[in-house]
């Protein structure tokens, strides 16, 4: 017994959050690989099925949501974050893994990377194929995630994504294809590799982020609301016109190539603007980039670009960063930072 409680007591502590998803969903034969009910198998099934995780860490899960990624909202992204906020500061932790669905994974990533002051290891993971599929893939991803947040090497490195044998920035990764398990990729490529169970790093992110980060989601209880305007030939100003009635503090409009804005458009930007609304703009292209004035006289305008975030990041980095100022340049400042 004392040489078990020894060996237990030499592993790293990582906690297990579950907020549900494709990892905890099942499917009605092996065959099902795309076909399935997410958020069907709470965590404590999850830790039995895997036992191997005892050979990284001592591992203990936490069930703080049992729904599908498409289903999370502000509120739900807030209790996560502030249960991984009081754990990072138990001294009886030293690594955090969060189970989720794919389709919100990346939102989820960025929030705690802009708004857990820790420089502890934390670690979004989901999976592509339900648990009950030929060559599932949730087993290993989360065995990985594991890995990677019992690691003292994760630390300090920001909220990390770990799929498909890739650790990836929460920052910078997007899910970019559905069905295949390939499906989190950064345009500015991974941060290392994790094969069997060994972390092989390589970059470093170097955008502002949690221990480092102006946020601390301590300080607030709710987000602003921001809303994304997407944009495509023949746009109309319907959607513009009608979010910015809608009581939002920011619009992302999502535009072509380099954040292009239709001619159509630009009056009721204007307008929304002038009311007191912020308009960013980001870019509907995979691995955008928008450049300030480029495009539209973004200086004239009074608008922000949301430099290389995606929209929904962009809606994101919004909703946090309104919640501190209302100031157009700070704006601005914040998304170049982070």
């Amino acid at each position: 017994m004392a040489s078990l409680a020894m060996a237990q007591a030499a592993k790293p502590n990582v906690v297990i959050l579950a907020t549900g998803g494709t990892i905890a969903g099942a499917g009605a034969s092996a065959l099902n690989s795309a076909t399935y009910a997410a958020a069907k198998v709470p965590v404590d099934k999850l830790l039995a099925g895997l036992p191997e995780l005892g050979n990284v860490a001592n591992v203990r899960g936490e069930q703080v949501a049992q729904i599908a990624s498409e289903s999370f909202n502000n509120e739900t992204l807030m209790k996560l974050g502030k249960r991984v906020s009081a754990l990072v500061k138990q001294a009886d932790v030293d690594g955090i893994v969060v189970t989720h669905g794919t389709d919100t994974l990346e939102e989820t990533a960025y929030f705690l990377n802009l708004v857990v002051r820790t420089s502890k290891p934390i670690v979004v993971v989901g999976s592509m194929r339900p648990g009950t599929a030929l060559s599932a893939d949730g087993a290993l991803n989360l065995f990985d995630a594991v890995s990677v947040a019992a690691s003292k090497d994760a630390a300090g490195k920001g909220v990390l994504v770990t799929m498909n044998d890739e650790i990836n920035s929460g920052r910078d990764v997007a899910k970019l294809i559905n069905i295949k398990t390939e499906a989190f990729k950064s345009q500015w490529g991974p941060l290392g590799m994790v094969v069997e169970g060994k972390n092989y790093w390589f970059r470093a992110p170097v955008k502002l982020h949690t221990a480092q980060s102006e946020f601390n989601i301590d300080d607030f209880e709710t987000l602003a609301p921001v809303e994304i305007v997407y944009s495509y030939g023949n746009v109309s100003t319907t959607a513009v016109d009608a979010v910015g009635k809608s009581g939002v503090k920011a619009l992302i409009h999502a535009g072509t190539g380099n954040g292009s804005v239709a001619a159509a458009l630009v009056p009721s930007l204007q307008a929304i603007r002038a009311q007191g609304v912020q308009v960013i703009r980001s870019s509907r292209v995979p691995a955008g980039f928008v450049l300030r004035n480029a495009e539209q006289p973004d200086d004239k305008y009074d608008w922000v670009v949301a430099h290389d975030l995606n929209p929904q990041k962009a809606r994101i980095l919004a909703a946090v960063a309104l919640t501190k100022t209302t100031d157009s340049k700070e704006l601005q400042r914040i998304f170049w930072q982070y």
